[in-house]
């Protein structure tokens, strides 16, 4: 039997905040500045340094380099996640969402019915995934950028995003305690900040505006948590768990930067 001590308890808690207000902070600045700086903003890694992190001080640094491993072929999948909302968002907001969600439920229970874990296997499913996105999105569906919206804030909306956010990012840390760090690293990448930024960007500038910052959400997001997480499978097993962190983050910053210039030059 696990038992979830008070230490593990206090992780939990940090990572509900942590995740909230930035999640939270995300939606504000796509809102604010645009899609393609919000969706930049979003693909960032961000609740995968926070799940990986508390994963490895709650467990070990060895079992968040094995849950790392797993993350860039779940990116392949949630790229696959935008595509169902980008093909039927104009249907209906909810529709949408529970079409990529359902979608993104059955790959993953494959993957882990038939126990798909592996470096080069997750290496070939997010290369690949990345290829057909963006040839699918530059190609065939017509979206095109859209500036920032007006939003009259208060304090309730706000609370609300927070609230609802942490609570889905605390619950994959919570996972990862109960199942392992292979069923861990899937679900520390269920798509959160992708449905939480969708539905709120939905709700205050419509689907056009929804559809653009999906489109760079997806591209920001498959890149740059692809490359954190290989970085730091790695970083975990060679230099630790906080060593390995920074590696990571800085590498991951590198491929922002070049992210960020290709995002600028795209429509």
């Amino acid at each position: 039997m696990i038992v979830l001590d008070q230490s593990f308890l206090i992780k939990l808690a940090l990572s509900f905040l942590v995740g909230s207000i930035w999640i939270t902070t995300i939606t504000v600045i796509a809102e604010k500045y645009g899609s393609k700086i919000g969706g930049f903003i979003g693909g960032l890694p961000s609740t995968i340094v926070i799940a990986l992190l508390f994963i490895g001080l709650s467990q070990s640094a060895t079992d968040a380099s094995r849950a790392a491993v797993m993350i860039p072929l779940v990116m392949g999948v949630n790229g696959f996640f935008i595509l169902v909302y980008l093909a039927l968002v104009h249907r209906g907001l909810i529709k949408a969402l529970l079409s990529a969600l359902l979608f993104w439920f059955f790959i993953i229970y494959l993957i882990i019915l038939f126990g798909i874990e592996g470096f080069w296997i997750s290496i070939v499913v997010w290369i690949s995934a990345l290829g057909f996105c963006v040839f699918v999105t530059e190609n065939i569906m017509i979206i095109g950028h859209k500036g920032g919206v007006r939003v009259p804030y208060t304090s309730r909306q706000i609370f609300t995003r927070g609230i609802v956010s942490g609570f889905i990012i605390s619950m994959a840390v919570l996972i990862s305690r109960l199942a392992g760090p292979v069923v861990g690293g899937i679900f520390s990448n269920f798509p959160v900040i992708f449905m939480s930024t969708l539905y709120i960007t939905y709700r205050t500038g419509g689907a056009e505006f929804s559809r653009a910052v999906a489109k760079t959400l997806m591209f920001s997001a498959v890149v740059n948590v692809g490359v954190y997480s290989f970085t730091v499978h790695f970083g975990y097993q060679y230099l630790g768990l906080f060593s390995g962190t920074l590696i990571a983050m800085i590498l991951s910053a590198f491929s922002a930067f070049l992210t960020y210039r290709i995002i600028r030059r795209r429509a």
